[in-house]
This record gives C-alpha cells, structure tokens and sequence, in this order.
C-alpha cells in the first residue's frame, strides 16, 4: 500500500482556528494508518517553526512560503478570467515540490483540503483523489456579495459564479468531495449535480476541552460573555460588531456589569474599536480554555456561518452553555443544547436568560458537554475516511499541471 500526498492551504498547526483544527486532526489520523507526505504553504514566518512538531505526522513535509499579495492574485485573476482564490494560491514552488514528491516516492492517494489547492492535483489522477471542499466557498462567496456595495459586489458575484464551476469541475474527478456538514453537502449536490458527495463532521478533542482541568483564571469582574475565533475573518468581525452593538446593550440593561470579551488573534482596527469598560478585546491569548472557563455563556452571533462552527464545539465542550444564531447552530446535532435567537431582541434574551437563571445555565452547559462527548470524538467522525483512502492501490502518476 502506497503513500498519502496530503495537499493543504496552509500550515495546519497550531490548531488555533477552524481550518487548521480540522487540517490537523484529519492528517494525525491519516498517520495512523498510512506515511503521510505534507505540501503546504506558510502565510507567516513562524509557520516554519513548526516542522518539529508535525515531524511525528509526516513522513516528509514541503512548506512553501505563499508570499503573494491580495491586489497582486485579484489583478492576476482579472486578467487570465480565473477565480481569486485560486490564483492567490497558485505557486510554481510549490507545484514542483508536488512533481518531486511523486518523482521519488510511492503516492497511491491525494487527500485535498480546501479548494485552493485542487490546483494541484491533475486532470485524470491514477492516484486515488479525496477533496475534502469543507464548505462551499462559492456559495459563500454569492452571500458575501448579498451585503456588499458596488463594486465590491461585482466581485463577489464574479467569485461565486467562476469558483462554482471550478468546484463542479474538481468534484467530478475526485472519487468523492467531502463537506463539514449534511447541510453543506446537500447544498453542493443540488448546486452541482455531483453524486460522490459525503459528510465529515468536524471533532472535539474533549480531553483537551475538559472544564475539570486545571485553568489560570481571568480576573474580570462581573458575568463573562465569550466569543472565540480569527478576528480577521469577515464573519467574526461583522458578528461582534453586531453583539457589541445591538445585543449586548440590551443584556446589560438587566445584568450592569455583564462583560463581553472577543479572543482571538489577529483583530482589525474594527474589532479593536469595539474596546470599551463593557468590551474585552483580548488579541492572541496562550490558551483560549482560561477563557473559556471563566465566562459565564458563550456566544455565536454569525450572520454568516457555514458548516459547524469549531467555537461552538469548543465552548460545549467546556461545559459552556451557547446561544448561537440559527446559522452557526445550523450542522450541529446538539440535541437542544444549544439555545437559538434569531434577531438582536432575542439573543439578548437568551442570553440575559442564562446569567439570570445559574443552575439551570450550569445543568445547560452540563448538558452540552455529554452530547459532544457522545456524538464528535474525532475517531469517532473521521473513521468514514478509513474506506475512502484504503480501497484498492491505484497506480501511483507523476504529478502535473491541471489545465
């Protein structure tokens, strides 16, 4: 049995955000059972510090440095008719690296993550090809637009429209696409007409998320209100800027002293001008748990969420509980564990419910806990990759271009 090429858009470590938690756990499974051979790309200098660390998963590993501007891949992709973000992460370097790889050594399957990167992978692969899409950017992409302004709405639709037929194109080479989500999948099918589409959930590591654990406490006074996630993701920003706005006046009107705290790295000057006595801009943090376990509820405003939200896992997990929106619930089997408010009004509601009520919150977040410790344990949702990746032994192709 031959080895696994894993083609990934960036480095998937640490695990500190959604994309690289899901990267991470799917290549430590991988490892498991086959020699796994990583190609990714570092968007910041400390990417490569982690070669260590992902040694103990990798039989090789190529990290290329992406380098390539925003401006730089929109103009690129104007000109050649191409979506962004595609050539955003198009890199000579790395396609050679890729044609090295399967120049020297026995590669029987490609496991794709993300989009980009089917690039990558060629036209008619012999080695065995899983792209894993997690969700359906184009149809993100066509929500975007929704909420923009002209020109910035032109982009979006350009975006959605060409990165639609791209995806239809790669899922009918890919013996089968995976999403994050029932949902997610159901929506491809219908976009795409593909028939080898699947669902694989997202996992919780809830050893690691254990309210039991040994946690620094944040000193903040007052009923704690969490948000965790990439503070430079559009649909983080406009979904604490939409609390911090709208919900969290109306919770403080029955809870004074309530605190809303936003942790994560990388905030905009956005998200940092939310700062305020009632907000909490914490930036990067060493570990997201202390906070975690100090607040009070967490929260997932989200407008705009696709899939399920590793945040909201996390917060489970802790013994938290959630009011999330219906689109960040939509994909979690919770079991009503999680409480849904739909408009400003409601959130708060919910919210100013919870720090109200203390038993019934903790018998809440109690709650949460065992449903995600019966139903995500990562084993438990990546064991359906076993037959993806272990039927048969196809020849193994020196790699090229996809036209």
């Amino acid at each position: 049995m031959g080895d696994i090429l894993f083609l990934c858009h960036r480095v998937p470590y640490p695990p500190n955000r959604g994309d690289k938690i899901r990267a991470f756990n799917i290549l430590k499974y991988l490892s498991k059972k086959r020699r796994v051979h990583l190609v990714t790309f570092a968007d910041e200098c400390r990417d490569m510090e982690h070669k260590a660390a992902l040694a103990r998963y990798t039989a090789s590993q190529s990290i290329v440095w992406r380098g390539k501007s925003d401006e730089a891949a929109a103009l690129e992709a104007l000109v050649r008719r191409k979506p962004v973000s595609l050539t955003a992460f198009e890199n000579r370097a790395l396609q050679s690296a890729v044609d090295r790889l399967f120049e020297h050594s026995d590669i029987d399957t490609i496991y794709c993550f993300s989009g980009q990167m089917a690039q990558y992978v060629p036209f008619k692969p012999r080695a065995r090809f899983i792209m894993d899409f997690c969700d359906v950017d184009s149809a993100k992409f066509a929500d975007y637009a929704k909420a923009e302004a002209l020109p910035k709405k032109l982009m979006m639709k350009r975006e959605a429209r060409l990165l639609g037929a791209y995806e239809r194109g790669i899922a009918s080479r890919a013996r089968a696409s995976l999403f994050v989500s029932e949902a997610e999948a159901e929506l491809f099918r219908r976009r795409s007409g593909a028939e080898r589409v699947m669902a694989v959930e997202n996992g919780i590591d809830t050893g690691h998320f254990d309210p039991r654990a040994a946690f620094r406490p944040v000193d903040e006074a007052g009923p704690l209100i969490v948000f965790t996630g990439q503070m430079d993701y559009p649909p983080n920003v406009e979904a604490v800027r939409w609390f911090a706005n709208d919900i969290l006046p109306r919770i403080r009107a029955q809870h004074k002293k309530a605190r809303f705290a936003i942790v994560g790295r990388n905030p905009t000057e956005t998200v940092k001008a939310l700062a305020s006595d009632s907000v909490i801009v914490t930036g990067e943090v060493e570990d997201v748990r202390d906070w975690l376990a100090t607040a009070s509820v967490a929260v997932a405003p989200l407008k705009l969420a696709r899939g399920i939200q590793n945040k909201v896992l996390e917060a489970m997990a802790m013994g938290l509980p959630v009011v999330a929106t219906p689109s960040a619930a939509e994909g979690i089997d919770h079991d009503g564990t999680i409480l849904v408010g739909g408009d400003a009004g409601d959130f708060a509601e919910q919210v100013a419910g919870l720090l109200s009520d203390r038993k019934g919150s903790r018998a809440r977040g109690k709650a949460a806990r065992e449903r995600v410790i019966a139903r995500y344990g990562w084993d438990a949702r990546l064991a359906a990759l076993d037959d993806l990746v272990g039927q048969g032994r196809p020849q193994a192709a020196k790699l090229r271009d996809a036209a």
